[in-house]
């Protein structure tokens, strides 16, 4: 990625941004994917697509913190952690009751598996 005067195509920090971004706007898309198909091997295509791209990136993530090429953000309070995931709940629950509403009362009528949340991860990025 030389150009003709020798010079680096750009620095590598801003290189490294760049694919961060494009990372984090990737696991957009295969996230909407996931949301707007219809087929469950689709589904799960786009759903392991953005899981390894959310892995690809957390590794940029990683790997550019250690250079001092990020700036880590400041450490969250547990307690507003605790909220988020509460409000989250409250919203996945109300939701799941709508759909039931809807559906005649099968948790599974609209064929979606209701999911568990794992609120024991040790750290958060």
């Amino acid at each position: 990625m030389n150009a003709q005067n020798g010079s680096a195509f750009m620095p590598d920090e801003d290189l490294l941004y760049t694919i961060l971004a494009d990372c984090k706007r990737t696991v957009r898309e295969y996230a909407t994917a996931a949301t707007e198909s219809n087929c469950p091997a689709v589904r799960t295509a786009f759903n392991n697509l953005t899981m390894e791209t959310l892995r690809l990136q957390g590794d940029l993530y990683t790997s550019m913190s250690q250079m001092n090429m990020y700036e880590t953000p400041g450490k969250a309070l547990r307690q507003d952690i605790d909220k988020q995931l509460q409000t989250a709940k409250q919203t996945q629950q109300t939701s799941q009751q709508f759909v039931q509403q809807k559906t005649g009362g099968a948790p599974h009528a609209a064929g979606i598996p209701q999911q568990q949340t794992n609120s024991q991860n040790s750290y958060y990025m």
